[in-house]
């Protein structure tokens, strides 16, 4: 049997029986599938030759095992003290990546060449692709998928997901951009190149609208490619009465003139359109 389907193996018989445990062979394949997640060799969720995104739960399964395994204890890195079970991350200038304090990365996350984090937060099983920008306070939770060249400016939200194990994380492509305090969460897709304004709130359930056309087309769970995104509103009714709902507005797409760097007033300009 192939190492890797050892590996594999043994994570699933110690999720499926949690005596296994004690075992030290089984510990040994779960600590080792951590390490693959934070070396980038292992990835929660990618790209099969379909295009279409897969997600492996014998990786979420190793990721809660993984806490299962380990015991609290104190850290110390300069002025700052930390009472947890994950290690943080090592060995960032051999990964040619920057972290600046307090940006905390726990190991078992994976960031490529060229990542900068500022005062912000990578968890565990997450993949942030090269030349990608994690700016201050933002959060990218566990298992979540970030491309390369992106930007998540300051105080995004990027949601996490270990249960249910079927559940997909979030997905971000390359060279998409993310406004202040935008949120991602409950496993949207945001296809390539997208441009995503501040305060546009994204869940499972949140209508995304096409308004760009003669008719408006809506989608859930997915960011087409390319698309400008800002925040909406439409009108709903309820037995108290009529009110308005949150709803993200596809107001057209990024132009090929406007470069993949482009700020986010900038890209809302082409469109005629300031928030």
């Amino acid at each position: 049997m192939p190492a890797l389907e050892k590996q594999w193996t043994r994570v699933e018989q110690a999720y499926e029986d949690r005596t296994l445990l004690d075992s030290v062979l089984h510990r040994k394949a779960i600590r080792r599938t951590i390490d693959d997640l934070d070396s980038g060799r292992l990835r929660v969720a990618e790209q099969d030759e379909s295009g279409e995104w897969v997600t492996h739960e014998w990786l979420k399964q190793a990721v809660l095992l993984y806490f299962a395994m380990r015991k609290m204890r104190t850290r110390r890195s300069g002025p700052f003290e930390y009472h947890d079970k994950i290690p943080l991350k090592r060995n960032l200038a051999e990964a040619k990546v920057r972290v600046v304090p307090p940006g905390t990365v726990r190991h078992g996350a994976y960031l490529a060449p060229g990542v900068v984090v500022m005062p912000a937060y990578v968890n565990i099983g997450a993949w942030v692709g090269a030349g990608t920008m994690v700016d201050t306070w933002a959060t990218v939770g566990s298992c979540a998928q970030i491309g390369s060249d992106c930007h998540l400016s300051g105080g995004v939200g990027i949601g996490g997901v270990l249960e249910p194990l079927s559940a997909r994380p979030v997905i971000v492509e390359d060279g998409v951009f993310l406004g202040s305090r935008a949120i991602v969460v409950e496993g949207v897709h945001i296809e390539r190149e997208a441009v995503i304004g501040a305060g546009v709130v994204l869940t499972a359930s949140t209508a995304i609208l096409d308004v760009s056309g003669p008719e408006v087309i809506e989608h859930r769970g997915r960011v087409p490619a390319r698309s400008v995104v800002i925040p909406g509103t439409r009108p709903k009714r309820f037995p108290a009465g009529e009110f308005q709902i949150p709803c993200a507005l596809i107001i057209g797409q990024r132009t090929e003139s406007t470069d993949r760097k482009v700020s986010l007033n900038a890209a809302l300009r082409d469109h005629a359109v300031a928030v």
